[in-house]
């Protein structure tokens, strides 16, 4: 049993809880509303989660997540997530965001920004280019016909294999993207972003993918 810490409890924060819960797991789950605002879903989820503040579930947490929008970035508890995975689902939206200069040309990546804000934490990029409604529903056993893979990116090889695990326990195949840098490549508008891939068809996604600039 592993404790998910889960910052952003949005769509994809939502269903990373209720995936983790039906594996066996234990979820606190926090937002920037306060964890009195969370009351129906930990109510949904059961006697394994609980509601909290992102501190509270930074400090609990074996694995945390990160589901926010950008600018949620400099609120990240820094101390309480030290030494720890972090898996950064967050992707880049100008229209909710605001124009990042650094995103806009492509000099580093939303991830690369997570770990530079985290530096003591093992950042993993990981179901960012998944529909949220569809992580509960498109799961299925190892070895299924036509099984969904997801990718994850990163600079630390265990924390990649820690959230590869996960990625295997909730339903999916994974591919591996390489480093931070490279998470550039299922990224939106990009082959793979959302749509429902192979392993072996998310490899020539990742393959396929081209910067902006040379779009």
């Amino acid at each position: 049993m592993t404790t998910l810490g889960i910052i952003g409890a949005g769509n994809i924060g939502s269903q990373l809880a209720r995936l983790a819960i039906a594996n066996g797991h234990q979820v606190v789950i926090s937002n920037s509303r306060g964890p009195e605002t969370l009351a129906e879903l930990v109510e949904e989820l059961g006697p394994n989660a609980r509601a909290a503040t992102p501190a509270e579930a930074a400090a609990a947490a074996e694995i945390a997540v990160v589901t926010t929008p950008l600018a949620a970035l400099d609120s990240y508890p820094e101390a309480e997530l030290a030494g720890k995975t972090v898996i950064d689902t967050n992707n880049y939206y100008p229209e909710r965001d605001g124009r990042i200069a650094e995103l806009d040309d492509e000099s580093t990546t939303t991830s690369e920004r997570t770990q530079r804000r985290l530096p003591g934490s093992k950042v993993v990029k990981a179901f960012n280019h998944i529909m949220a409604a569809h992580l509960t529903t498109d799961g299925t056993p190892a070895g299924s016909p036509g099984r969904r893979a997801l990718v994850v990116a990163g600079d630390d090889e265990p924390a990649k294999a820690q959230v590869a695990a996960l990625i295997e326990e909730f339903g999916f195949d994974t591919v591996d993207a390489g480093p931070l840098a490279e998470g550039w490549r299922i990224q939106r508008d990009t082959p793979g972003y959302v749509h429902r891939r192979t392993a072996a068809e998310l490899e020539a996604d990742l393959a396929a993918a081209r910067r902006y600039r040379d779009m």
